[in-house]
């Protein structure tokens, strides 16, 4: 089974339709539909009877299932499933949760799916939607201006990027804000506090990439750290945020505990510097998730921090090893930062760019360099996924 997750909107349910399209056999089965429902309900064997598993066909069929994480049993509707048709037909499991949330009880699927990440559009994708990179990085091209523009003032959740328009931008974050911090919260969990959760959402986004104070964030909340926690871990499981930890494996007084969090979506913030810094490691984690996912290798996304307050936005690891560093300003304009050589030298990195937003796109392979240089992130992020 493959299943594909990622957050609200970004386009999981038309990539779904859109396989179940290529043949009449494919099926689309979704949890909100009360007829599917009645159908999953059922259990295996009037899915595989509504979709012809009975008769010979040329071919097995896709059948996809969207939403399904909200049925309480999913694990053993699909572990049943595929241990019975797994020969007859291939599986599409989607939501806009990991597939992970329900943790406790459902038999395991190990061993049974690949899973899959889906990413807002990022630039690499919208100069080539089809081809996926030969290497770990393509050869440098060249983006419209306006279109840059776009993705960093819209973000990458393609309605709003296609719309363009700021009032449709507006009513379609709140609503998406509704969904996520109301809907999705009371459906897929047991957590009560939702006014608190929608609180620290919002203190999230206030604090996007600085150091996390578990203590101060249970202050404001009134709760202990604990529920602070658990909360932030709900946050992430629904994708409305993700937390890049610090790298710390030969680095002279590291920090070691608090994470650096961010949003899905990069629009949410009005400040040029924090939403540069979001949008830059928004396109980091998509390009080290597929490397992951396509089993090129394990790579992570750190950020770089001493208790001399060295510091540096963004590490890629590949294998356990550096392997870039990535310091994110919004001007070209701004002075090289000295830590890019400073950790460079630390931990052996073969490659340290300070990417600036405003900089116009340069026909140069970022990945040739192997000193710290200030480039364009047009050309950089281009070359990514």
């Amino acid at each position: 089974m493959l299943f594909i997750m990622g957050p609200r909107q970004v386009g999981k349910t038309t990539t779904c339709r859109d396989v179940c399209s290529e043949s009449g056999n494919n099926r689309y089965f979704n949890w909100d539909n009360q007829n599917d429902r009645q159908l999953i309900l059922r259990g295996p064997e009037h899915i595989a009877a509504a979709m012809g598993l009975d008769r010979q066909l040329e071919e097995n069929p896709i059948a996809v299932f969207d939403e399904l994480r909200k049925y309480g049993r999913w694990k053993g509707f699909l572990k049943g499933w595929f241990d019975t048709y797994e020969a007859e037909v291939r599986t599409l499991v989607t939501g806009s949760a990991r597939l992970d949330v329900y943790k406790a009880g459902g038999d395991s699927l190990m061993g049974r799916y690949f899973s899959y990440r889906m990413h807002p559009l990022s630039i690499a994708e919208l100069l080539d939607p089809t081809a996926a990179p030969a290497s770990l990085y393509r050869r440098p091209k060249k983006i419209d201006d306006d279109l840059f523009d776009s993705l960093f003032r819209y973000g990458g959740f393609p309605e709003p990027l296609i719309r363009q328009e700021m009032s449709f931008h507006r009513r379609w974050q709140k609503l998406r804000s509704q969904q996520l911090l109301r809907e999705d919260l009371r459906d897929l969990t047991r957590i009560q506090e939702l006014g608190q959760v929608e609180v620290l959402a919002r203190l999230i986004q206030q604090r996007c990439g600085q150091l996390t104070s578990y203590s101060s964030l249970a202050s404001q909340l009134n709760a202990s750290v604990n529920s602070v926690k658990r909360w932030l871990d709900t946050l992430q499981s629904l994708y409305y945020c993700f937390a890049i930890r610090p790298w710390f494996k030969n680095v002279t007084r590291s920090l070691r505990k608090e994470p650096i969090y961010f949003l899905w979506d990069w629009s949410e913030l009005s400040d040029q510097g924090a939403r540069a810094e979001n949008f830059i490691a928004s396109a980091l984690l998509k390009a080290v998730h597929y490397w992951t996912d396509a089993g090129l290798g394990e790579f992570d996304l750190h950020f770089l921090r001493d208790k001399q307050k060295h510091e540096v936005d963004f590490l890629v690891s590949r294998d356990g090893n550096p392997w870039f560093l990535v310091e994110a300003k919004y001007s070209g304009k701004a002075k090289l930062s000295d830590n890019l050589s400073y950790f460079q030298q630390q931990l052996k990195v073969r490659h340290a760019f300070q990417a600036a937003i405003d900089l116009p796109w340069v026909e140069q392979d970022c990945f040739e360099l192997q000193r710290p240089k200030i480039v364009s992130a047009r050309t950089l992020l281009s070359q990514l996924v």
